[in-house]
């Protein structure tokens, strides 16, 4: 995993029609979620990842993209239609986008862009998010990637944690033996141990990148929690109070995992998500 950018790459990406009449002000909003890579950035929305930008500029899933420019209509007949063209450029029909990549986004990934809508790195938040979508090559030979979540910075302590979010539906949680999940963190924490400095190091230049691109002056991270936790959210009270208690909380088989539970994720404080019990 790197989280730099190439000076040529940011240089074009910041002197983008795009980036200055579009992008930036949707993310300072927190509309839009703004991740480094390796030399690329990804821009995420409503839990779908809206563009990715590198060396050849800004791209889109062409399920994204493929909107009739608008005459004003919200119906066309047979007739109309034969009038009227794709888009040809992404300003132009930028609103049109966004909504087709929040149309396409999962239950549990739509749900994961309420936190950070909330509780970006932009946000005045003492936790925020400060990347989602994390990969490592796998160490299990039968995987060829691990992908987490959520990677949490704590501004106060200048640590991070990372996150793996679970729908209440998600299958991964349940089991009469161990939990698909207890796996995952477990994995999750041995990348954690293996690669430590190199993930401190990486943060450090995207949080570098971060700071230059919106002004701001989040800390670099010095530390990173070895655990990490295990949120589950969409339930009901009635749902609480009988499955989850029973096949999660008390469940000896999540003995060790750090959890945090909670129904509606839009009420999420990011301060109680960081400091998840350990079951």
């Amino acid at each position: 995993m790197k989280r730099k950018l190439n000076s040529k790459v940011e240089a074009r990406f910041t002197s983008s029609n795009l980036w200055n009449s579009k992008i930036k002000n949707d993310c300072l909003q927190q509309k839009n979620f703004l991740a480094i890579r390796d030399n690329r950035i990804d821009i995420y929305h409503k839990g779908g990842k809206l563009f990715g930008f590198d060396s050849t500029g800004f791209k889109t899933h062409i399920k994204y993209a493929a909107v009739i420019t608008s005459n004003g209509h919200d119906y066309l007949s047979e007739n109309q239609l034969a009038l009227h063209k794709l888009a040809i450029d992404f300003k132009t029909n930028y609103t049109r986008i966004k909504e087709n990549c929040a149309n396409y986004s999962g239950i549990e990934a739509a749900c994961v862009s309420e936190i950070y809508r909330r509780h970006s790195y932009l946000s005045k938040s003492d936790v925020v998010v400060l990347d989602i979508e994390v990969s490592f090559a796998s160490q299990n030979t039968t995987k060829k990637q691990d992908r987490i979540d959520i990677l949490l910075l704590n501004k106060k302590s200048k640590e991070l944690q990372f996150v793996e979010a679970k729908h209440f539906t998600n299958k991964e949680i349940w089991s009469t033996k161990t939990p698909d999940v207890v796996n995952q963190i477990a994995r999750y924490e041995g990348q954690v141990k293996l690669r430590k400095k190199q993930i401190l190091n990486e943060y450090i230049n995207y949080i570098t990148t971060i700071n230059r691109l919106f002004g701001v002056h989040l800390p670099k991270p010095i530390n990173i929690d070895p655990k990490a936790t295990l949120l589950i959210f969409g339930f009901d009270n009635d749902q609480k109070k009988g499955r989850l208690n029973k096949l999660i909380v008390n469940n000896p088989q999540y003995s060790g995992i750090k959890s945090y539970s909670i129904g509606n994720v839009k009420s999420i404080k990011t301060e109680n998500l960081w400091n998840a019990r350990i079951l």
